[in-house]
């Protein structure tokens, strides 16, 4: 046999005994978080040096940077491996979640650099919502810092039980033993207060290399174990999920031809076998499993971690987003709720507005009310609060527009911690802990009528509309609107007209104009609307509803097709030429806040139903085009 070909077949059998005894490794996720320059990057880059997971072009690349950079000598700075951005490279801190992945004899890792600037808290609260645990640095010339305690907090409220309190920078402190525990009995009296019940600490320098690999001859006091030992040998309970009811969020309806359908996603809990009762949630509807099917082959049982295709016996209504659960023990079902968020936007909360809330598979429209209070990472006191800002940590209640199912977040991470998308922009702006549901979610019901709205609607003898009039104070909404009104009733329609000035008197006497109150102020007003075309009225409303999302929030209370919204297209200089109330001259000179267009935003719809552009014709010609465009009426 050429001799060649036995060396690449020995050379074969060898890759393939590296995979086989590298799959089989238990993995851990952990992160590096802690305050801006404790040494994160620093950390990481000897982690991946030290288990030797650099590439000599990777490392020639290093040592070029390094001397480029400045490093002192011609050592290697290791926090150029993380510290993958140019603007990290310049300020010299962490701004994106880097992750990296290395491998020693006994575990694998993916570790995730988080960023310690106070500005990206939202970057490092995502690194650590899949970690299985949490190396938290404190740099020894600092001790514990307010970057410090908030991330311990969010650490300990995500639920990562194991943390690593590494000292770092020993070195230049002269190694003092003294110093070192005078920071960790300052920690674990923080520790102690947010509820962490354990952790365990070490002195080391990720720069010199003492006690991550290696006991650190230059710190013989201390006398645990290295980081990367302790790394590979903390135990991580990844069977506790497999103890737990079943429960699988439905990701996809698996329908390849008439033969088959089933039901795929990733088991969050518990495991099930063909046989087992099953119920589908939020409909409760059950049936029993038929078989488990996977990319290799049908299972004869599947355990929390494993991504599957159940079928069932009987022909249930599922789709994504319902949660297959136990048939003996399913999770709660509900639309309001308790929850801890830690917002993430540099806009503040809105209260009132409606966001997208994505849970799991789930995605619904939810509104936050004024938060109960927030928390002070610095001394734990609850501060009463009216909206949460950048890396603000509150507790509040929340509804959604649709039931929702979960579990309590310290049960199921899966079925317990969600995430808030603003409307408009599509950005995540907050995450969140869902606590319990309230009882009044439970005790209250929608109760069923058997006139609706289309008996309402076909005795009125026509359809039902929203006739949403949109514009700057001083644009002739009012006017308008009451003209299209008296030609709709000549025309013997069934309307009534909801003005803002009016209603103020009344229903929202309570509301101020602040963002807040005009956001609760067009909420109360759409629902008193979607009431009324439910009676099968032509309603038209005449508010200014300066934002986008608050308008979009009403057409979505009704049905496609009802809400009409007219733009009365008016210039900022036209309307404040007119000031038939004086608004304009008192906000200009300051008697007046929050005023559109003055000092507070107006956003013009982008694409209305009908758009009237009152420079250009009267009231009456507006109104007369307005009535064109919605006939016919039925």
């Amino acid at each position: 046999m050429d001799p060649i070909y036995k060396t690449d077949a020995l050379i074969a059998e060898d890759i393939d005994a590296y995979l086989e005894q590298h799959q089989h490794k238990s993995l851990l996720r952990f992160i590096t978080c802690g305050s801006v320059d404790d040494g994160k990057s620093t950390l990481i880059g000897r982690l991946l040096y030290d288990s030797k997971m650099i590439f000599e072009d990777q490392l020639e690349a290093l040592q070029s940077d390094s001397k480029r950079v400045g490093t002192q000598g011609q050592e290697i700075d290791f926090a150029l491996l993380v510290d993958g951005l140019a603007a990290e490279r310049e300020q010299g801190i962490t701004i994106d979640v880097a992750y990296r992945f290395f491998t020693t004899e006994k575990r694998k890792f993916i570790v995730a650099d988080c960023p310690g600037h106070e500005q990206y808290t939202r970057n490092m609260f995502t690194g650590a919502s899949t970690a299985d645990l949490a190396v938290i640095l404190i740099d020894a010339r600092k001790g514990v810092l307010v970057q410090t305690r908030r991330h311990s907090y969010l650490c300990n409220l995500i639920g990562i039980k194991n943390i690593v309190l590494a000292v770092n920078k020993m070195d230049l402190i002269d190694y003092d033993q003294a110093k070192y525990d005078a920071i960790v009995a300052d920690y674990a009296a923080f520790a102690e207060e947010i509820g962490i019940k354990a952790f365990t600490a070490m002195p080391i320098s990720g720069f010199k290399g003492d006690n991550i690999t290696t006991n650190s001859a230059n710190m013989p006091w201390y006398t645990g174990k290295p980081l990367i030992e302790h790394l590979e040998t903390v135990e991580i309970d990844n069977t506790a999920d497999q103890s737990k009811p079943f429960r699988l969020p439905v990701q996809w309806v698996n329908r390849p031809n008439l033969d088959f359908r089933g039901f795929s996603g990733l088991i969050s809990g518990g495991s099930v076998k063909p046989g087992d009762a099953v119920r589908v949630l939020p409909s409760g509807k059950t049936s029993v499993v038929t078989k488990i099917v996977t990319l290799d082959g049908e299972l004869d049982e599947a355990v929390a971690g494993q991504s599957v295709t159940v079928c069932f016996a009987d022909e249930v209504d599922c789709s994504r987003g319902n949660v297959i659960a136990a048939a003996d023990s399913p999770p709660e079902v509900s639309d309001q709720f308790e929850a801890t968020i830690v917002w993430m936007d540099d806009d503040a909360l809105h209260v009132g507005r409606s966001y997208w809330l994505k849970l799991g598979t789930q995605m619904v429209s939810a509104t936050v009310q004024q938060p109960k209070y927030t928390i002070n990472v610095n001394t734990m006191e609850h501060l009463a609060a009216k909206t949460l800002e950048l890396n603000a940590i509150g507790v509040a209640e929340l509804a959604t527009d649709k039931p929702l199912v979960f579990e309590a977040y310290e049960d199921s991470r899966t079925l317990g911690g969600f995430i808030l998308i603003d409307k408009i922009t599509n950005r995540t702006v907050g995450a969140g802990m869902l606590h319990f549901s309230l009882r009044r979610a439970q005790n209250v019901h929608w109760q069923p009528t058997d006139i609706g709205r289309e008996e309402h609607a076909a005795l009125k003898n026509q359809k039902p509309r929203v006739l949403w009039f949109t514009g700057l104070s001083g644009s002739g909404k009012s006017t308008i609107a009451n003209e299209v009104e008296k030609q709709l009733h000549l025309m013997n329609r069934h309307t009534f007209l909801l003005d803002g000035d009016n209603v103020r008197h009344g229903l929202n006497r309570d509301l101020g104009f602040t963002e807040a109150d005009r956001i609760e102020n067009i909420r109360r007003v759409g629902e008193v609307a979607k009431l009324m075309a439910d009676a099968g009225l032509i309603v038209l409303t005449a508010f200014i509803s300066p934002f986008r999302a608050e308008r979009d929030m009403v057409r979505k209370m009704l049905p496609e097709g009802e809400f009409i919204e007219i733009f009365v297209d008016t210039p900022l200089e036209v309307a404040e030429a007119r000031d038939v109330k004086g608004l304009y001259k008192k906000a200009r000179s300051g008697q007046l806040k929050n005023f559109t267009g003055i000092d507070s935003p107006y956003e013009a719809p982008e694409n209305p139903e009908i758009r009237v552009n009152t420079v250009e014709m009267t009231a009456a010609e507006a109104a007369e085009h307005i009535i064109r465009k919605l006939l016919p009426l039925k």
